[in-house]
């Protein structure tokens, strides 16, 4: 590929992500310029840039079809009421509405992916700091630390970690035995920095829980087969991909979606066109915009190349490579979404171990679905726990901070990028350094 087209595309993607992290345009737009120009300038075709979008569609298509059907029972007032209940049973504390925060989110995002899950949970929040009378941003964000952070308990509660351990074979089971105890760590490093971070919040009482507003349900007939739809869902995201004739997330989402506006419309609690337009389309549109970009950093050699760059720093040292990654990928994790960029690492990482010796050439085929050398695991797991932590850095680390930013909007407030920042960098730089210890001491000493 010609060099100028390389040197393009990453002035392109810098030039995107200055324009994200200084706010002087909003970030849709940025991400959504910048992968327009790819196409002006020639570095891709329309149908390319297609194409790298309909490689993510899985994602895409869970987060339209969740949003639906979150958007489809607004009218029944489930979250206001929900969200009364929470702050009601924390006794009107601030400090136990933190921890309830944590404890609510931690056990979802262990089956769930953790995007899906703030999805599912953030529509609560607004209300509930309404009625303590605090900001709802910072609630928001101590959301999707939990969330992305309790994604490392299991295999499936990140889509970046699933798509490393998918891509060495790992096993739902050893990834409990060798990896659930440092996503229990970086749990617990968030709720360390809670007096700390969030101590205006943790500080708060309400005295007089008597005063709190206590809204009703509407529509309980048709929030009562809404909740059959939603247990169904929730059920096969957990089982739908071990069936004999496997179900994706995102078809289980976009027919629950479907199922969803099937009873709004023939219950008239809301209209199709009402619901359909209230869907966060500024989220889907930057994603489909940063898979572009991503795509033309990959098409234009610029990944693969960097492959070649590790082989001539870390050599064979397994010790350094680990520790290497873990936080080169950390940091990339806090400017690139880590599912696009996980997406890239994994081939690279893979050429990597070839071209220096530790693994056979086999390793590069696709369908390989044997065992990778033990030796050569720590440099996978570091980079799940980077990919992962890491998106907790900024607010475009990670798609459940797009999400929550997204919902943060619809209800009238904007995360900034520095507000984001203000929380997030001390909480990645801690988590980063707790699982450094983790997978220095259980895999490398």
């Amino acid at each position: 590929m010609e060099n100028w087209q390389a040197i393009l595309s990453i002035i392109i993607f810098i030039s995107v992500i200055f324009l994200i992290m200084t706010e002087w345009v909003h970030l849709t737009i940025a991400a959504l310029l910048g992968a327009l120009l790819l196409v002006f300038a020639n570095i891709m075709t329309l149908p390319e840039a297609v194409g790298y979008i309909s490689k993510s569609h899985g994602t895409l298509g869970l987060f339209f079809g969740v949003m639906v059907l979150v958007r489809a029972f607004e009218p029944t007032n489930i979250f206001s009421y929900i969200a009364t209940q929470i702050v009601i049973l924390a006794q009107g504390s601030g400090k136990k509405l933190l921890l309830g925060i944590v404890a609510l989110v931690t056990p979802i995002c262990a089956v769930l992916p953790n995007a899906t899950t703030v999805m599912l949970l953030a529509p609560l929040i607004p209300p509930m700091a309404q009625e303590i009378g605090v900001n709802f941003v910072p609630l928001l964000i101590l959301m999707v630390f939990v969330a992305n952070s309790a994604g490392l308990l299991t295999l499936v509660g990140d889509p970046a970690t699933f798509i490393v351990g998918d891509a060495v074979n790992i096993s739902f089971i050893d990834y409990l035995w060798n990896l659930s105890l440092g996503g229990v760590l970086a749990v617990v490093s968030v709720i360390v920095t809670l007096p700390f971070l969030f101590r205006k919040i943790w500080n708060t009482r309400l005295d007089d829980l008597a005063e709190l507003p206590h809204p009703q349900i509407n529509h309980p007939r048709v929030l009562m087969v809404g909740g059959v739809i939603v247990g169904f869902v929730l059920l096969f995201f957990v089982i739908g991909e071990s069936l004999p004739i496997p179900i994706s997330p995102a078809a289980v989402a976009l027919l629950g979606a479907a199922l969803a506006l099937l009873l709004s419309h023939h219950s008239r609690i809301d209209t199709v066109n009402n619901i359909l337009k209230d869907v966060d389309w500024s989220t889907l549109i930057f994603f489909m915009s940063i898979f572009v970009l991503i795509g033309g950093l990959d098409k234009t050699g610029v990944i693969q190349s960097l492959s070649g760059i590790l082989g001539t720093i870390l050599g064979k040292n397994i010790l350094l490579g680990s520790l290497v990654l873990l936080f080169l990928v950390g940091i990339l994790s806090s400017v690139i979404p880590n599912i696009p960029l996980v997406v890239a690492m994994v081939p690279l990482l893979k050429q990597y171990i070839v071209n220096v010796g530790l693994a056979p050439a086999e390793v590069l085929a696709s369908d390989y679905q044997g065992q990778f050398p033990p030796e050569v695991l720590p440099l996978f797991y570091a980079m799940m726990f980077g990919a992962t932590l890491g998106g907790n850095g900024t607010l475009v680390g990670a798609s459940s901070n797009i999400v929550a930013a997204g919902i943060a909007e619809q209800h009238g407030r904007r995360i900034s990028f520095k507000t984001f920042l203000h929380y997030g960098i001390p909480v990645m730089l801690l988590q980063l350094v707790t699982s450094a210890f983790y997978v220095l001491v259980r895999f490398l000493l």
